[in-house]
């Protein structure tokens, strides 16, 4: 194991209000595993907060903060954003103005989660690869469609560092180490937690769906991926059965067996997710969302989307604008 003594690290975790607990304290957990293999301060990581008070997580617990990122006098050299549930809620200028004023001073950035919107929204993901949560993927290159977004688990382009969330922080932070000391020192901190393989940046976030089902069929595999790539402007089933080289029956066989459904419901399921993470993440009107979802009639899809969710698209947006209401 090769440790580098000069790469003395200072990070500082900015959270934000319902922050996931559970990506701060991966990212947290693989600093503190560095120093105590290592037996040196390889990093020092400071907590804030916008008032220096304690932040709520998105389960419910307290943290209690180091202090507040605007008045700290603590020269970092990298800072990551914490998001979670309800991140627009969080986008204030004090925070988008710290950060630009940082990058000025050549520090890195990072975001984990839906901390990469902050980043976005302050333009200081212009120009980088960027990732963010599976689940805000489709809001987010809507709101930023000049970003290169990517669905990978974690992404390092120069200055800037983004992670998608969950656990992948372990794996980014443990990416990190590797990069400033070598493999060996994060081998151990993985053999530490128990955790049997460090994850690249390049693996996707989502569970292949062979894993999740234990399909093994790859054409059904195949044609999953061809409708989610296709949800703006549909296939066709015939068109589908064609490009995996199956019969349109041999296709309705093979999803009855594995997903039981038929090939056009499945498709169907996959186009109103995508449209109830629009209507709950971004100001796209309903028509728009439609549209984006592959209807092209208004009415059809908010009978489409009630059948599918119990309340039309409607009365979606106007409980969650209730329920941001009542938080604030």
């Amino acid at each position: 194991m090769t440790i580098n003594n000069s790469a003395f690290r200072t990070i500082g975790f900015v959270l934000v209000d319902n922050f996931t607990m559970i990506s701060q304290a991966s990212a947290v957990e693989a600093l503190r595993m560095a120093n105590h293999i290592s037996q040196q301060p390889l990093y020092q990581w400071k907590v804030l907060s916008s008032d220096g008070g304690p932040v709520t997580a998105s389960d419910g617990v307290t943290v209690h903060t180091d202090g507040s990122f605007y008045t700290t006098d603590q020269v970092f050299d990298w800072i990551i954003v914490c998001g979670g549930l309800n991140v627009k809620e969080q986008c204030n200028k004090t925070l988008i103005q710290w950060l630009q004023r940082q990058a000025k001073k050549k520090v890195k950035l990072g975001a984990i989660c839906t901390g990469s919107y902050l980043l976005a929204k302050g333009g200081l993901l212009d120009g980088y690869s960027c990732t963010i949560h599976w689940e805000h993927m489709a809001s987010f290159k809507e709101e930023f469609p000049k970003l290169n977004v990517c669905n990978g688990l974690f992404r390092f382009d120069r200055d800037r560092l983004t992670c998608s969330g969950g656990t992948a922080p372990l794996d980014m932070m443990l990416d990190l180490i590797s990069r400033e000391h070598d493999r060996g020192l994060s081998a151990d901190i993985s053999e530490m937690f128990l955790y049997d393989r460090i994850r690249t940046e390049i693996e996707q976030q989502k569970v292949p769906l062979k894993h999740t089902l234990g399909v093994t069929q790859p054409k059904l595999v195949e044609t999953v991926a061809l409708m989610e790539a296709n949800l703006e402007e549909t296939i066709s089933l015939d068109e589908l059965a064609s490009y995996v080289g199956l019969s349109r029956r041999q296709l309705e066989r093979l999803f009855l067996k594995y997903l039981d459904c038929s090939p056009s419901r499945y498709y169907l399921k996959l186009r109103l997710q995508r449209a109830r993470q629009l209507l709950q993440q971004t100001n796209l009107s309903i028509i728009d969302v439609a549209a984006a979802c592959g209807f092209v009639s208004t009415p059809h899809f908010s009978k489409r989307y009630r059948d599918c969710f119990g309340i039309p698209p409607r009365d979606e947006r106007l409980t969650l604008h209730t329920k941001s209401m009542t938080l604030q």
